[in-house]
Protein backbone atom coordinates (compact mmCIF):
# COMPACT_ATOMS: atom_id res chain seq x y z
CA UNK A 1 0.00 0.00 0.00
CA UNK A 2 2.90 2.35 0.55
CA UNK A 3 4.37 1.96 -2.89
CA UNK A 4 0.57 3.43 -4.66
CA UNK A 5 0.47 6.31 -1.85
CA UNK A 6 4.26 7.39 -3.19
CA UNK A 7 3.20 7.00 -6.81
CA UNK A 8 0.14 8.75 -6.68
CA UNK A 9 2.06 11.83 -4.85
CA UNK A 10 4.77 11.27 -7.31
CA UNK A 11 2.25 11.36 -10.19
CA UNK A 12 0.57 14.78 -9.37
CA UNK A 13 3.96 16.12 -8.96
CA UNK A 14 5.13 14.91 -12.33
CA UNK A 15 1.80 16.55 -13.85
CA UNK A 16 2.53 19.34 -12.05
CA UNK A 17 5.44 19.92 -12.88
CA UNK A 18 5.14 19.40 -16.64
CA UNK A 19 1.71 21.26 -17.14
CA UNK A 20 2.20 23.55 -19.92
CA UNK A 21 5.92 23.35 -20.41
CA UNK A 22 6.17 22.63 -24.44
CA UNK A 23 10.24 20.87 -24.21
CA UNK A 24 9.63 17.31 -24.40
CA UNK A 25 13.56 16.79 -22.93
CA UNK A 26 12.40 19.01 -20.36
CA UNK A 27 9.36 16.96 -19.11
CA UNK A 28 11.24 13.53 -19.60
CA UNK A 29 14.30 14.87 -17.67
CA UNK A 30 11.99 16.28 -14.17
CA UNK A 31 10.20 12.75 -14.54
CA UNK A 32 13.38 10.97 -14.71
CA UNK A 33 14.63 12.85 -11.50
CA UNK A 34 11.56 12.92 -9.56
CA UNK A 35 11.03 9.13 -9.95
CA UNK A 36 14.51 8.27 -9.20
CA UNK A 37 13.95 9.56 -6.03
CA UNK A 38 10.55 8.95 -4.93
CA UNK A 39 12.00 5.20 -4.85
CA UNK A 40 14.96 3.73 -3.11
CA UNK A 41 15.40 0.84 -5.23
CA UNK A 42 15.50 2.80 -8.45
CA UNK A 43 18.98 2.62 -9.36
CA UNK A 44 19.03 3.92 -12.68
CA UNK A 45 16.05 5.84 -14.12
CA UNK A 46 15.59 7.14 -17.58
CA UNK A 47 14.37 7.57 -21.03
CA UNK A 48 15.75 5.99 -24.28
CA UNK A 49 14.39 8.01 -27.31
CA UNK A 50 13.51 6.88 -31.12
CA UNK A 51 16.20 8.49 -32.91
CA UNK A 52 14.72 10.63 -35.64
CA UNK A 53 17.72 10.05 -38.19
CA UNK A 54 17.24 6.32 -37.31
CA UNK A 55 14.13 4.96 -36.77
CA UNK A 56 14.63 1.25 -35.32
CA UNK A 57 17.27 2.67 -33.00
CA UNK A 58 17.34 4.23 -29.30
CA UNK A 59 19.05 7.20 -28.03
CA UNK A 60 19.76 7.91 -24.80
CA UNK A 61 17.91 10.89 -23.39
CA UNK A 62 17.56 12.27 -19.59
CA UNK A 63 18.59 10.14 -16.90
CA UNK A 64 19.86 9.45 -13.19
CA UNK A 65 22.13 7.26 -12.15
CA UNK A 66 25.34 6.04 -13.30
CA UNK A 67 26.24 5.81 -17.21
CA UNK A 68 23.49 4.50 -19.51
CA UNK A 69 23.80 2.87 -23.02
CA UNK A 70 24.02 5.44 -25.59
CA UNK A 71 21.97 3.28 -28.14
CA UNK A 72 20.21 0.60 -28.06
CA UNK A 73 18.66 -1.62 -31.33
CA UNK A 74 15.34 -2.51 -31.76
CA UNK A 75 14.68 -5.60 -30.63
CA UNK A 76 17.86 -6.17 -28.20
CA UNK A 77 17.77 -6.02 -24.91
CA UNK A 78 14.72 -5.08 -22.22
CA UNK A 79 14.42 -1.61 -23.97
CA UNK A 80 14.61 -2.70 -27.46
CA UNK A 81 12.72 -5.40 -27.02
CA UNK A 82 9.71 -3.10 -25.38
CA UNK A 83 10.59 -0.61 -28.56
CA UNK A 84 9.64 -3.17 -30.68
CA UNK A 85 6.78 -4.93 -29.57
CA UNK A 86 5.86 -1.35 -27.82
CA UNK A 87 4.81 -2.77 -24.51
CA UNK A 88 5.63 -3.02 -21.30
CA UNK A 89 8.16 -5.84 -20.30
CA UNK A 90 9.31 -6.39 -15.95
CA UNK A 91 12.53 -8.94 -16.37
CA UNK A 92 12.47 -10.03 -12.56
CA UNK A 93 16.35 -11.18 -13.37
CA UNK A 94 18.01 -9.64 -15.97
CA UNK A 95 20.71 -11.92 -16.04
CA UNK A 96 18.62 -14.75 -17.28
CA UNK A 97 16.83 -12.70 -19.87
CA UNK A 98 17.87 -13.55 -23.51
CA UNK A 99 20.02 -10.65 -24.93
CA UNK A 100 20.16 -8.70 -21.78
CA UNK A 101 22.63 -5.24 -22.47
CA UNK A 102 24.32 -4.96 -18.94
CA UNK A 103 24.87 -1.11 -19.41
CA UNK A 104 25.70 -1.25 -15.44
CA UNK A 105 26.53 -5.09 -14.18
CA UNK A 106 24.87 -3.56 -10.93
CA UNK A 107 21.35 -4.19 -12.49
CA UNK A 108 19.52 -7.21 -11.57
CA UNK A 109 15.72 -6.83 -12.35
CA UNK A 110 14.40 -3.98 -14.99
CA UNK A 111 11.03 -2.59 -15.93
CA UNK A 112 10.76 -1.04 -19.62
CA UNK A 113 7.51 1.12 -20.41
CA UNK A 114 7.32 2.19 -23.96
CA UNK A 115 6.06 6.08 -24.69
CA UNK A 116 3.90 7.27 -27.39
CA UNK A 117 3.51 10.47 -28.51
CA UNK A 118 0.35 12.56 -28.78
CA UNK A 119 -0.54 10.82 -32.50
CA UNK A 120 -0.01 7.35 -30.97
CA UNK A 121 3.41 6.91 -32.27
CA UNK A 122 6.32 5.77 -30.08
CA UNK A 123 8.33 8.40 -28.90
CA UNK A 124 10.66 6.57 -26.61
CA UNK A 125 11.16 4.07 -23.54
CA UNK A 126 11.06 4.48 -19.77
CA UNK A 127 13.65 2.55 -18.35
CA UNK A 128 14.12 1.70 -14.77
CA UNK A 129 17.06 -0.47 -13.24
CA UNK A 130 17.18 -1.55 -9.95
CA UNK A 131 20.02 -3.82 -7.79
CA UNK A 132 17.47 -5.83 -6.31
CA UNK A 133 15.74 -9.14 -7.93
CA UNK A 134 12.00 -8.82 -8.70
CA UNK A 135 11.80 -5.12 -7.85
CA UNK A 136 9.23 -3.94 -10.11
CA UNK A 137 5.60 -5.54 -10.24
CA UNK A 138 2.13 -4.65 -11.32
CA UNK A 139 1.69 -1.70 -8.95
CA UNK A 140 5.07 -0.30 -10.73
CA UNK A 141 3.72 -1.16 -14.54
CA UNK A 142 0.45 0.64 -13.70
CA UNK A 143 1.31 3.88 -12.12
CA UNK A 144 4.45 3.78 -14.68
CA UNK A 145 2.24 3.53 -17.68
CA UNK A 146 0.07 5.79 -16.10
CA UNK A 147 2.72 8.71 -15.82
CA UNK A 148 3.96 7.76 -18.97
CA UNK A 149 0.36 8.50 -20.75
CA UNK A 150 0.75 12.00 -19.16
CA UNK A 151 3.72 13.15 -20.50
CA UNK A 152 3.53 13.87 -23.93
CA UNK A 153 -0.06 14.82 -24.23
Amino acid sequence: MQKEKIYANIAKQIIAVNQGEPSQIARYASTACLLFHAFEGFFWTGFYLVDKHHPNMLVIGPYQGTLGCLRIPFGRGVCGQSAQQQKTIIVDNVHEFPDHIACDSATNSEIVIPVFDKQGDLAAVLDVDSTKLANFDAIDKKWLEHICKKLLH
